[in-house]
């Protein structure tokens, strides 16, 4: 079952420049390894070494935070969108 993946663009260089892309699995772990076999090394860039999403990504399932559902164990199915977006600090004083 394809879902789309929005790629934030610091990691388009890993997907041909490419915003959106398709991707399947039953997971979003699933999902993180079906774009890694698609481009290689995407997913350390998302992941740690133990293969859970790296503190500072952020990844959505149809706008749900994936740390409120069930992790990389989050279950996809057919239609789903899924959002990687890199955390964002700082400002100005």
């Amino acid at each position: 079952m394809p879902v789309k993946v929005r790629i934030p663009t610091p990691l388009m260089k890993l997907t041909n420049n490419q915003a959106e892309i398709s991707a399947e699995g039953e997971t979003i772990a699933d999902i993180l390894n079906n774009l890694e076999s698609q481009f290689a090394g995407i997913k350390e860039r998302i992941c740690e070494e133990n293969g859970a999403p790296r503190r500072f990504i952020n990844i959505y399932l149809n706008e749900e935070d994936i740390r409120f559902l069930e992790g990389e164990k989050t279950q996809i199915k057919d239609g789903d969108e899924i959002s990687i977006i890199p955390a964002i600090a700082g400002g100005a004083r």
